[in-house]
């Protein structure tokens, strides 16, 4: 399965231990991770201002990230109505990606799963939904 996850998603996984991590781990090893140059943009910001993360890691993490699908900026943002117009831009990637899940903890998009082109879930609901496809 082609699974994109958004920027929050790949921080808990790199940051912390618990749930996004084990959820990385499983996606890495049983499918197909993607997520987005709009992503990756996010995620150096976030690791360098909020994590304080040195920019050597950075290049280290990234490096591993891009070992995995990167979809490249869309040329357009999606058309699905969103609060942030950033998150339009991660919808339209996971879509030009051909993902088959976005999993984000981004209480905006999680809120337009009904006109959502494709299923949009938490990280709880992926690991539920790909243990029980075991």
């Amino acid at each position: 399965m082609k699974i994109f996850f958004d920027t929050n998603v790949l921080i808990g996984a790199f940051t912390t231990r618990g749930l996004s991590a084990d959820l990385f781990r499983l996606v890495v090893t049983e499918h197909e991770l993607l997520t987005g140059e709009v992503n990756l943009t996010e995620f150096r910001r976030v690791l360098r201002e909020r994590f304080k993360v040195p920019p050597a890691k950075i290049a280290l993490v990234e490096d591993q990230l891009r070992a995995h699908t990167i979809v490249a900026r869309p040329a357009a943002p999606s058309d699905v109505p969103l609060r942030d117009p950033e998150d339009a831009w991660v919808l339209a990637s996971a879509v030009a990606g051909g993902a088959e899940l976005l999993v984000t903890g981004d209480k905006d998009l999680l809120s337009v799963v009904e006109r959502a082109p494709l299923p949009i879930v938490d990280p709880r609901c992926c690991w539920d939904r790909l243990r029980r496809t075991r």
